[in-house]
């Protein structure tokens, strides 16, 4: 099964983008080659221009505190393991609690590291992280692949929070909903919200189908439109009906 999923609101929006950022990030700092951590570091400067809202930390925090509040009411509700409950309260405590620990505005380490900034106004340019351009970059990519993974943990360690409370948050959301099976009509659908908030939805189906679903949602209505790919990749309205699975997600 292939998951698609979209965020009803700008908030949602910017949580998936800096976990997609951070998902390549853990990818290429896994790698050896200097190329590879050029891309890792460019990618932290990448999180830094979406996680520049002032408001990213308090909002994750609000939301924690909110979860942990809603979490102790199951408390007394028999259906509940109290042993998981406990352990997922004691993650929102922990993540919490590193969260606020965190000093000052996300990446600022970086932003009053000289060089950093200069390798980021660099790289914004194509091909502007030249050896010619950037030298001491240059020296610094010919270090050993050791010394370069520990300058560059050093210099995400700061953000190491954010993205923990980040991908505990996500976590959360994408278990408040249980998935609904449905069929896309002639390769439609649509379902009336009736005003109804969701924070996201997930749609999973099969991915051996071909089908690529174009998503349209708001407070009123969820639309989704499957469409294909022919040999020029160019999508193409498909017209048979479309099994899927719909997770409506919200806290």
């Amino acid at each position: 099964m292939i998951v698609y999923e979209y965020p009803f609101n700008e908030r949602i929006r910017t949580l998936l983008r800096l976990e997609d950022l951070y998902d390549k990030f853990k990818f290429f700092i896994q790698q050896e080659h200097a190329m590879q951590h050029h891309v890792a570091l460019a990618t932290i400067f990448d999180m830094l221009e979406v996680a520049g809202r002032a408001d990213l930390k308090s909002d994750l925090l609000q939301e924690l505190e909110r979860q942990r509040q809603s979490l102790l009411g199951y408390r007394s509700n028999p259906n509940v393991e109290p042993e998981t409950l406990d352990a997922i309260l004691g993650e929102l405590d922990s993540v919490s609690g590193a969260l606020v620990a965190a000093q000052g505005k996300t990446g600022q380490n970086i932003r009053d590291n000289e060089w950093l900034m200069s390798i980021r106004g660099r790289t914004i340019i194509p091909g502007g992280a030249c050896e010619f351009d950037l030298p001491s970059y240059f020296a610094w990519q010919k270090r050993s692949s050791e010394q370069r993974l520990a300058d560059i943990q050093a210099w995400f360690a700061p953000l190491a929070p954010l993205f923990d409370a980040l991908a505990l948050v996500l976590r959360l959301l994408r278990d408040s909903g249980g998935p609904v099976k449905l069929i896309a009509s002639g390769g439609s659908y649509q379902q009336m919200l009736q005003g109804k908030v969701y924070q996201m939805l997930r749609l999973s189906l099969d991915e051996t189908s071909g089908a690529i679903p174009e998503i349209s949602a708001n407070k009123y209505m969820l639309w989704v439109r499957f469409t294909t790919q022919g040999g020029d990749l160019k999508p193409k309205p498909l017209e048979e009906d479309v099994p899927f699975e719909l997770t409506l997600c919200n806290f």
